[in-house]
């Protein structure tokens, strides 16, 4: 919301020494966000007056039109005699007041002017255009063409209100009301100690039978609709200067005084309002929902099909509106330009609308506009009739109409909203003793009715519907009395609390990855669920079943992720996109699963800390949560150099990231080969963890198939793995030990087994790693060879034993009989023979 200090001053008598700046550190100081103060005519110097044009001369010989124009500037260029100026603008004629800057002016931007000799003529000065003057888009899209009232010579700075100061306050979703003049200025009444003048408080007749006949169908998405009449508008009516400059200060561009009027009123007063062309309208206006695939076209020419959902104005031949979003182009006001189509009656509405009806439309059809933003935060509905008799006071004023007695005002009865609170509930959430009296002035201070002594009952405003709760009344009690006032505590953590089992997992699994070479990604976890088609899930797999948002931040990806891999994968794309091929990436992060069953989180106390039961019962809420780790890798794994070859990234990769995930848990993975989802069938492990006594698969890894890398625009080779790190911990060794160094030699022996192709590596470790008892330290596989003189079908398996005792020197008999009992032990579980 943009709000000029000049505007505000309507409403609070601020000091005249308080600056746009000072103004700002009160609102924030009340719990506004004022993000800037622009400044206005920074830098602008006169003179700069109000000229009439003379005579035109209409240059030929050059590339564009050129007009060497005489203009009558009074006495402000000291001589009194017409000033010459050299202008390539056509949208102003013989007799047009114009906006001239005389020689020695600064325009903004530092621009300086002086007589220069241009076009071979000598230019004595300019006519100027509003982005020449930083006023920005006036709608004319040339020179600004004044009334013919004002006086030639006169200042047109203080005429135009070029200097100024403006607040762009960024109104959250709670504060609705603060999106017009009327909210700002009450709390920038509230932040002084000031009155406010409220320009909602108008004398209203009261409805009657002689208004535009209106039918609300759906009083659950329109409670209030007020509608007035004014007739005889001049057809040469224009928005005058002041009117307009306020639009274009708040950001809107004047369009035609109907319209403006309507934009202005809503600026001022947060109501959104419509005005209809009386002759284009036919029979009752009536609100409904739409009914499914019915058509309208927009304001802005867009033809659109309505959903069942959506709230629409209708007269007798169906929809000419879309409720609280956009007006339809069958009944526009033609802007001043159309002079044929200039109307001289019109149909003023002023409604209220359901908040969540109008922030669904607007998003379903992708067509945020002014009106909707405010619906959607909260229109204070009382305002309605105010807003209707401020617009069609400023018709009859500015355009010559005349309102029409008939009045028009639907309403669905509606109780205040009342909150029953503890007189000291401020005191108890912000640990500070404000006292009654201070609650109950502040309460009053925002427009509450409050009654009761130790027990308040307060009844909120109609401007005022985020006001629900006790604690929203402690809010704005502790925000009025300033945020900066709250003593500042530290917590006192009892001795011996420090990270989780969990939380120090998570840091050393990113700490391994990262001395491992992979770099670490944060994605935000939302996705969409098409992505699961892509990745080749099956149609029952359990990762399809995903939270969905009620309020996504993108309507594409309304759902919480089940697994990391979305998210990884497009930042690998979009990195490779951008000419980085050699990537290995990975992230650790929370997967969202549903529950069961479906339950209501219940609102925890703030002026206590919750008991154990209401924390759990508030989990029991939310999905469940694992934390997973992912990887995924693409290009080199090792560059290529003078030292030699380099090589790609391949599955094994993948696996190794999971055994040096799995060696920080202290966890011991069983890696096999499997088939899942997004992995190529034949190039795919399987790990498990033994939990409970039995074997549970937690992750896969691997490279990833041929289809998922086309659907989702990987490059080729690309690999992924990703692990259940929570059910991984709970397969660990718990705290990780020192290692032990040992005082004795170690004894190597190396053997090398033949095996049938078919048999895994991990079985045939498995075996050794069994049958050489407690005297093996460890065990690599470091050759795998295979020809035809094994044999067809057979592979032969190298691997270093590393025998240690603990207390002695071992002999080599007793490194040779462990290796000898370990090779039988292989022998007979898969087979395997020494090779020759």
């Amino acid at each position: 919301m943009r709000v000029p200090l000049s505007w505000l001053r309507e409403y609070v008598d601020l000091p005249a020494t308080e600056t746009g700046r000072d103004v700002q550190a009160k609102l924030i100081s009340s719990g506004l966000e004022v993000e800037t103060v622009e400044q206005l005519g920074a830098g602008l110097k006169g003179p700069l007056v109000v000229g009439q044009v003379l005579t035109i001369e209409e240059l030929d010989g050059f590339k564009k039109p050129i007009r060497f124009c005489t203009v009558d500037v009074g006495t402000a260029n000291g001589t009194g005699e017409p000033q010459e100026i050299v202008c390539g603008a056509r949208n102003f004629a013989v007799g047009d007041k114009v906006v001239v800057v005389l020689p020695g002016a600064v325009l903004p931007g530092d621009f300086a002017i002086a007589a220069r000799k241009t076009y071979g003529r000598t230019s004595h000065g300019m006519i100027c255009s509003g982005d020449e003057l930083g006023m920005g888009d006036d709608g004319s899209g040339g020179i600004i063409v004044l009334s013919p009232e004002h006086e030639v010579g006169s200042d047109a700075i203080e005429l135009l209100e070029l200097v100024d100061e403006v607040l762009d306050i960024a109104v959250t979703a709670n504060r609705g009301d603060c999106l017009s003049m009327r909210g700002v200025a009450r709390e920038t009444a509230i932040a002084y100690g000031l009155p406010l003048r409220d320009p909602a408080l108008l004398d209203v007749p009261a409805p009657n039978a002689f208004g535009y006949p209106v039918r609300v169908s759906e009083p659950l998405g329109c409670d209030r609709f007020t509608a007035r009449t004014v007739t005889g508008l001049s057809a040469e009516a224009r928005s005058p200067i002041w009117l307009r400059r306020r639009l274009q200060k708040a950001g809107m561009r004047p369009v035609s005084l109907a319209v403006d009027v309507t934009n202005y009123v809503m600026l001022e007063l947060g109501q959104p309002l419509h005005a209809y062309d009386r002759s284009l309208v036919q029979g009752t206006i009536g609100v409904r929902r739409a009914e499914q695939g019915e058509r309208l076209t927009t304001l802005d020419g867009t033809k659109r099909i309505l959903d069942a959902e959506d709230l629409v104005i209708t007269d007798d031949r169906g929809p000419i509106g879309l409720a609280g979003v956009m007006g339809g182009a069958d009944t526009e006001i033609a802007d001043h330009e159309d002079t044929t189509r200039a109307t001289g009656d019109v149909v003023i509405e002023a409604a209220h609308f359901d908040p969540v009806s109008i922030a669904r439309t607007a998003r379903r059809h992708k067509l945020g506009s002014e009106a909707s933003k405010r619906f959607e935060r909260g229109v204070d509905p009382q305002a309605a009739s105010a807003a209707a008799q401020r617009t069609v006071d400023l018709l009859v004023l500015l355009a010559g109409g005349s309102a029409e007695a008939g009045v028009t005002e639907v309403i669905a009865p509606s109780a205040p909203h009342t909150i029953s609170a503890p007189a000291n509930h401020p005191d108890q959430v912000a640990g500070v003793a404000y006292g009654r009296e201070t609650v109950v002035r502040r309460l009053q201070q925002v427009g509450c009715d409050v009654y009761g002594q130790d027990e308040l009952i307060v009844t909120v405003p109609s401007w005022r519907p985020d006001l629900v709760a006790p604690n929203d009344l402690a809010e704005e009690v502790i925000r009025l009395e300033g945020y900066e006032n709250l003593p500042s505590t530290l917590p006192r953590p009892p001795a011996g609390r420090g990270l989780t089992d969990r939380q120090r997992l998570h840091r050393r699994v990113g700490r391994a990855l990262a001395g491992a070479g992979l770099v670490e990604t944060l994605n935000y976890p939302f996705l969409s669920e098409g992505v699961f088609d892509q990745l080749g899930l099956a149609a029952d797999d359990p990762n399809r079943r995903v939270v969905t948002l009620v309020n996504p931040l993108s309507d594409e990806e309304p759902a919480l992720r089940t697994t990391l891999l979305p998210g990884l994968l497009g930042a690998l794309r979009r990195n490779d996109g951008r000419g980085a091929h050699d990537l290995a990436l990975f992230e650790t992060g929370l997967v969202f699963h549903p529950r069961g069953e479906q339950r209501i989180a219940s609102r925890l106390p703030v002026d206590r800390r919750p008991t154990d039961e209401e924390i759990a019962a508030l989990t029991a809420t939310l999905p469940a949560q694992p934390r997973h780790v992912a990887v995924v890798l693409t290009g080199a794994r090792e560059q290529a150099g003078w030292w030699g070859k380099g090589r790609p990234a391949d599955w094994a990769d993948a696996v190794e990231a999971a055994r040096t995930v799995a060696r920080e848990a202290g966890a011991e993975l069983v890696v096999r080969a499997g088939r899942y989802g997004p992995w190529h069938p034949g190039r795919c492990a399987e790990l498990a963890v033994v939990l409970d006594g039995a074997e549970q698969v937690i992750g896969h890894a691997g490279e990833l198939h041929p289809r998922v890398l086309k659907a989702l625009n990987l490059p080729g080779r690309t690999c992924a793995m990703e692990l259940d790190l929570d059910r991984l911990e709970e397969a660990g060794a718990g705290a990780l030990q020192a290692p032990r160094i040992s005082g004795f030699p170690v004894a190597t022996q190396d053997v090398a087994l033949v095996v049938d192709r078919s048999v895994p590596h991990a079985e045939v470790e498995a075996a050794l790693r069994e049958g050489a008892g407690g005297l093996l330290e460890s065990i690599r596989l470091f050759d795998v060879y295979e020809s035809e003189q094994l044999g067809e079908g057979r592979k032969s398996l190298a691997y270093a034993l590393r025998f240690r005792a603990a207390d002695r020197t071992l002999t080599v008999d007793e490194a040779s009989a462990a290796r000898d009992a370990a090779v039988a032990l292989a022998g007979e579980r898969v087979g395997a023979v020494l090779r020759g």
